[in-house]
């Protein structure tokens, strides 16, 4: 486990959820995919998600990400409680204060690197003729100025989600949400993404939180988070 010396001596909360239950109804059934969680992320920290399939963990990402409003609960973002508010002023502190990496890269087929990072840009308050150097500038944070021209198909796995980090990077969001990044990588691209969101941790200061299935992958964030049958089960540094 690898601890950031940033979050170590600061106990005030990036995001924080109270008692947060998310429920769905089918017919007569009624089921708690997450069950009175509560949970806290201090500022600069790496927190690591992980649990068995189906245990509420995709259901916590999506409630931390806030594509998915609670059933009842709160959720409160540096202390602002931001449940209750509509899908679209939900979407404008999506982009600009949260950034997202997928294992299916989700980048565009037909279009570069370069316009691929600039793509949150577009929904942004960013003028026209700052976006471009913005979005090289994440580029170059990745390691992958010399392939801004190149579509999907010309690179690597690796490559391809360095590139959705430099995406998720462009509005210099807080908080980084990775949901499964190293899934669809080798074992030597998996561990460079790690290293690069471990230097985006302890150099710039951003959280982390790190959606896994994988125990090995979880132990390298500052704290555990295991979440079974809706409840977190186990929360440890």
């Amino acid at each position: 486990m690898i601890k950031s010396s940033l979050s170590k001596n600061n106990s005030e909360a990036v995001l924080e959820l109270k008692d947060i239950f998310k429920t769905y109804t089918s017919g007569n059934t009624t089921f708690n995919a997450l069950d009175g969680v509560s949970l806290k992320i201090k500022k600069g920290e790496f927190v690591s998600i992980t649990g068995p399939s189906g245990s509420g963990k995709s259901t916590l990402m999506h409630v931390v990400g806030l594509l998915d409003n609670p059933t009842s609960g709160q959720v409160l973002l540096e202390g602002r409680d931001i449940s209750k508010l509509k899908e679209e002023q939900l979407a404008k502190i999506r982009n600009v204060t949260l950034g997202f990496v997928f294992q299916q890269f989700n980048l565009l087929a037909k279009t570069s690197s370069l316009e691929n990072v600039m793509l949150p840009l577009l929904y942004s308050d960013v003028p026209k003729n700052k976006r471009k150097s913005l979005a090289l500038e994440m580029l170059a944070k990745v390691g992958l100025i010399d392939k801004l021209k190149n579509t999907p198909a010309q690179l690597s796995g690796g490559q391809q989600q360095r590139v959705a980090i430099a995406r998720a990077l462009v509005n210099n969001p807080k908080i980084i949400l990775a949901d499964e990044p190293t899934g669809n990588l080798d074992s030597k691209s998996g561990k460079d993404v790690m290293e690069l969101f471990h230097q985006l941790n302890r150099k710039e200061g951003r959280n982390i939180v790190l959606v896994t299935h994988d125990m090995d992958l979880a132990r390298e964030a500052d704290r555990i988070i295991i979440i079974k049958d809706g409840k977190i089960n186990i929360s440890h540094a």
